[in-house]
């Protein structure tokens, strides 16, 4: 039972790392261990803690402890640990062959750097668009997309700190857009800002945290609910603090 509980953690885990709402990852982790023979368990669970206690028929109980931290969003990876879960619960895959199953669902061809690059730029240049801007305007926000991205990249390697990296990629952003001012290239900066925060903006986060508050998980709620307002103000800093230097050096 130690054994299959920290099996079915590490599959509660990983959903958890792929940006699942709380309650998904409660009620996936309390079917999977009733399906391996628990007849009783109790989970409690927040984005940054995993707490699971399994009864069996023998009156026996354990309790593991996971500390996760970090947290993304990877949907396809999710779908398959959906799927893994269902099948658990369903009985189709024994406790034994959890592990490896849980690895091969995470397991993910990751796309190429350079287009991720090109999938920034597109969404950035396709929103200055939408918000107004003009064709001159949306070449600089594609410029600028692929410059986000590669701060990102910096981050992930250096700083692993979500707020901070975007923090520097909307400053990366907007100094983007103040030097292509003084330059004479655009009129003014706005429209190539709002493109490119656009792909910053934590609105998945918000709207899992929603998810968890209507649910009834408060404590989730709240934490993700602070973590995309401080994510939010990481952005707005970003911007504040090249657009005051601007002000004086550009």
């Amino acid at each position: 039972m130690k054994e299959t509980l920290s099996n079915v953690m590490e599959v509660g885990e990983q959903m958890l790392l792929c940006g699942a709402e709380v309650h998904r990852v409660e009620e996936g982790i309390k079917r999977m261990c009733l399906a391996l023979g628990a007849v009783r368990t109790d989970v409690f669970i927040i984005t940054s803690s995993m707490v699971v206690t399994v009864y069996n028929q023998k009156g026996e109980y354990f309790t593991q402890t996971r500390r996760v931290m970090s947290s993304g969003t990877d949907y396809e990876k999710l779908n398959r640990l959906n799927a893994l879960c269902r099948e658990i619960s369903a009985g189709k895959i024994p406790a034994e062959e959890i592990k490896t199953k849980c690895r091969e669902a995470v397991q993910v061809k990751h796309y190429p750097f350079a287009l991720e690059c090109v999938c920034y730029s597109v969404i950035a240049g396709a929103f200055t668009l939408f918000f107004g801007g003009t064709v001159t305007q949306m070449a600089v926000s594609l410029f600028a997309g692929a410059a986000v991205r590669f701060v990102i990249l910096l981050c992930e390697k250096t700083v692993p700190s979500k707020m901070f990296s975007k923090f520097l990629s909307c400053a990366t952003a907007t100094l983007i857009a103040f030097i292509a001012v003084k330059l004479c290239i655009i009129g003014d900066v706005d429209k190539v800002v709002i493109g490119n925060i656009m792909s910053l903006i934590p609105g998945i986060g918000l709207t899992n945290a929603l998810r968890d508050l209507f649910t009834g998980d408060s404590i989730a709620g709240i934490l993700r609910s602070v973590e995309a307002v401080l994510t939010a103000l990481a952005i707005a800093a970003g911007y504040f603090l090249i657009a005051v230097l601007g002000g004086f050096l550009i």
